[in-house]
């Protein structure tokens, strides 16, 4: 992955997490999975995890943990309301960005 688009997902990455759980709560590794099911697959794990660690942290997800057949309970990850809107406000910034830069783009042409 080229130095820019590392640089372009890492603005972008908290939005697709919480897209991703606007599906379905996971856990850690299903995001990841589903990540790079998704085509990004160059994303690593300890990037996601940390991440993760950060929108708890900011309360736009709840946690639980759930027991595990091999190992320690794993934590499962759910949208709550704030991290709702915090998707919301996510995808509305999103629509703004792309209509202007395709507007930007086309004027290139």
């Amino acid at each position: 992955m080229g130095k820019q688009m590392t640089e372009m997902l890492k603005g972008t990455l908290e939005g697709i997490v919480l897209a991703i759980l606007s599906g379905r709560p996971a856990y850690g590794y299903e995001i990841t999975a589903s990540l790079r099911d998704k085509g990004f697959a160059d994303i690593a794990e300890g990037t996601v995890y940390a991440l993760l660690i950060r929108i708890e942290k900011r309360g736009l997800v709840d946690v639980e943990k759930v027991p595990s057949e091999k190992g320690p309970p794993r934590k499962v990850y759910s949208l709550n309301g704030q991290g709702r809107d915090h998707l919301d406000e996510f995808w509305g910034t999103w629509s703004f960005l792309t209509q202007r830069l395709e507007q930007l783009h086309d004027e290139g042409r």
